[in-house]
């Protein structure tokens, strides 16, 4: 009997717990994959709470990102076998399914062959932040070397991606960061330049950087009071993507910026990708061949156990973290 992660009511880390479930067979266009690893991702924590975009079913799974070996599949599965090394994209809802445990069962359609250079903790350290990041920057935002890109919470898994997608393209990477503490690992990380929020001018650093100009893309998973300064800090005809709602507060609209410079002030999450058959096989394939080449490296800041699940929750909400958060099984 697999060990299975939980929860039977909404809250902080403390509500998940380890189960004893009896192993699950995948139905019809599913794959049972044996877990090696998973990522912990800022949308799980919400999602614990009850403040995701969507609800739990109670009780309920959670999880998107796992890599380990496929050991059994469903009927009508084709391209899979049992024994293929696997990680898992987030193509699907929690609602649904979740990948947190010893086993997981997950739509065929929402697991991927993973670069033989990467360990089952690099895997699941990968999809999401990469996936995410292309389908803004790449997919939609058509980001160019001309361009400079303002990544805000640049030390998630998310931003560091962000960040190495933007040098791939010869474009100027500027990250943010709330105080200085950070600011090393993200020039090593491959930024070009760091912004401290909470110590330097937003605004006046991004016209430095980009002599008067503006910054054309805004890639913010904050939100809140900062997207007036974001509009602020961007060139005319500029697109802010925002991605998330760190902030947890309201979100001014900044009309007047947005008139004066014609800015798109873009809502976006992955599943605008990965529900769609072709610009997900788009994003799957340049995430691989980034993977496969080294160009693409995902950083893991920290690995839990499994018994330690609770404890990397807690580690994941102190915000302390730079890159992934993984948990070996």
């Amino acid at each position: 009997m697999p060990r299975i992660v939980r929860f039977t009511q909404l809250g902080g880390p403390e509500v998940l717990q380890l189960v004893d479930e009896p192993l699950q067979e995948p139905g019809p266009g599913e794959v049972r994959i044996k877990v090696e690893a998973f990522g912990l991702n800022r949308a799980e924590a919400v999602f614990r709470q009850g403040m995701y975009f969507q609800r739990p079913k109670i009780p309920s799974r959670l999880g998107y990102e796992a890599a380990g070996i496929v050991d059994a599949v469903g009927p009508g599965v084709s391209g899979v076998a049992a024994g293929d090394r696997v990680s898992t994209i987030p193509a699907f809802s929690m609602r649904e399914y979740g990948v947190y445990g010893e086993s997981a069962v997950v739509p065929a359609a929402a697991v991927t062959a993973y670069p033989e250079r990467l360990s089952a903790v690099e895997s699941a350290a990968s999809w999401m932040p990469y996936m995410t990041a292309y389908g803004a920057l790449v997919e939609f935002g058509g980001v160019e070397k001309e361009d400079a890109v303002l990544i805000t919470a640049a030390s998630s898994s998310v931003g560091l991606a962000a960040i190495q997608i933007v040098k791939a393209t010869g474009a100027t990477a500027i990250a943010t960061t709330r105080g200085a503490a950070k600011r090393q690992a993200l020039l090593d990380a491959g930024a070009d330049h760091v912004i401290a929020t909470d110590e330097e001018d937003l605004y006046k650093r991004c016209k430095e950087i980009t002599g008067g100009r503006g910054v054309r893309l805004i890639f913010d998973p904050v939100s809140g009071p900062l997207l007036e300064k974001l509009a602020k800090a961007a060139a005319p005809g500029a697109i802010i993507f925002e991605y998330g709602a760190l902030a947890m507060a309201p979100t001014p609209f900044p009309l007047f910026d947005a008139m004066r410079k014609g800015l798109t002030v873009r809502g976006y999450t992955l599943f605008e990708i990965t529900a769609h058959a072709e610009k997900m096989a788009r994003a799957r394939q340049y995430v691989y061949d980034g993977l496969a080449s080294g160009q693409f490296k995902p950083r893991i800041d920290r690995t839990f156990t499994l018994d330690e699940v609770v404890e990397a929750h807690r580690y994941l909400e102190s915000n302390q973290q730079i890159g992934k958060i993984v948990v070996r099984v």
